[in-house]
């Protein structure tokens, strides 16, 4: 159940002034009343109507608290200070508009301000009290204890309010800051899965596409010539582009929001388990493939392993587009804990590097990616090589860097 606190803030942040027009009366109505108490065997100040409306105007002043507090708790604290003088018995009534006028000087203001304030009140309200002639009948004592404890306790409420309003304001600014925080994390993933992404779509399309590009011009120069072979090259072509049609199936599935299972439909990462299959595809466009393994073959990681498939496939596909040659040589050495990939060719450029493409920064990124190295140029002899070397399972580095 809600408290009557939570009710009564609630309310007074929809209707300010309807609660400080309440307040108001209701403090009238005590200064009223207390103006009218005496101890027994006394009567009440004969000071006239004068006072009694300073009193109830000093309670209007309060309305202004939210905008000149100091100067609500100095004119409260004059008329109230008039009124004791006056002979006043100092109560809790005749005293609510000075307590309430303390209270927001608490929740509004600095401690030191605070301190200040109630000490200069307290002060001139002890002073006043303990010389009026009305109530010689009361000790020392009871003249300073009361009305010490009557202002000691808007104050420690007003603190405590300040302390609770501050404490919601922090932990409001920890819940937005962690919003912000999460919102960005997502942002910053949203923007590494779309590269990731970019980078299956560059190395599916640009490999296919060459490859079918040059599956088609080999079987168009071989039509009159040699059309047996042409028709098996048209053969493989269709070959081709079913592949590239169920690896772009593949990648782009990830890009849609349905209720599937994760991965019910989509092919597997490819590895270097279809490298034969690759290279059946380049040698049926004309480019003989030579492949030589040096050291002991080991397991790689699945990252590692794609990472050394589409490296392959996007070195083999510069090599067809970019060079004239009719070979290309790819060598995997297996060193330590290390897998170094050589892919080369020795024929002279005829279309823009690889250095300048896109081809080439993903692949470096791919190698990054797994905190592998990479590096590519021309050859001294003639022709081209890319050169990596990639960590047969990935680094704690990396691990962390790929996420979930």
């Amino acid at each position: 159940m809600e408290s009557y606190a939570d009710r009564i803030e609630r309310y007074a942040a929809r209707f300010p002034r309807a609660l400080d027009v309440v307040m108001v009366l209701a403090l009238i109505g005590c200064a009223s009343l207390g103006t009218q108490l005496s101890l027994p065997g006394t009567s009440t100040p004969d000071s006239g109507k004068p006072l009694e409306i300073m009193l109830g105007l000093s309670c209007f002043v309060l309305l202004k608290y939210r905008t000149h507090t100091r100067t609500v708790v100095v004119v409260v604290a004059l008329v109230t200070v008039a009124a004791i003088a006056r002979g006043y018995l100092l109560t809790p009534l005749l005293l609510a508009p000075l307590l309430a006028a303390m209270y927001w000087l608490a929740v509004l203001c600095d401690r030191r301000t605070v301190r200040a304030y109630a000490a200069v009140v307290a002060v001139a309200l002890l002073t006043v009290n303990v010389a009026s002639e009305n109530i010689p009948d009361l000790s020392i004592v009871l003249t300073v204890i009361g009305p010490v404890f009557w202002l000691a306790l808007p104050i420690v409420a007003g603190n405590m309010a300040r302390l609770r309003r501050d404490y919601l304001e922090s932990v409001q600014a920890r819940a937005e800051h962690a919003e912000r925080t999460r919102e960005e994390e997502a942002r910053l993933r949203v923007a590494e899965e779309r590269m990731r992404i970019a980078r299956e779509l560059h190395d599916v399309v640009a490999h296919h596409l060459a490859l079918a590009n040059a599956q088609a011009g080999t079987a168009a120069h071989l039509a009159r010539s040699n059309p047996e072979q042409s028709e098996r090259i048209l053969n493989d072509l269709t070959g081709t582009t079913s592949s590239a049609l169920r690896e772009l199936k593949a990648t782009l599935g990830l890009l849609r929001q349905d209720d599937h299972p994760p991965g019910e439909g989509l092919e597997p990462a490819p590895g270097l388990a279809r490298l034969p299959e690759l290279i059946s595809t380049y040698r049926s466009a004309g480019l003989d493939v030579m492949v030589t393994t040096d050291g002991v073959p080991r397991p790689l990681s699945p990252g590692a392993d794609l990472t050394a498939y589409r490296i392959v496939q996007e070195a083999l596909t510069n090599v067809s587009k970019h060079a004239a040659a009719h070979s290309a040589h790819v060598r995997f050495t297996y060193a330590d804990a290390r897998l170094v990939i050589t892919v080369s060719n020795d024929g002279p450029a005829t279309g823009s590097p690889a250095t300048g493409g896109f081809g080439l920064m993903g692949m470096r990124e791919r190698a990054h990616s797994i905190g592998g190295e990479l590096c590519a140029g021309p050859r001294p002899e003639g022709g081209f090589e890319v050169t990596t070397a990639l960590p047969l399972q990935p680094s704690a580095a990396a691990v962390e860097g790929e996420g979930p």
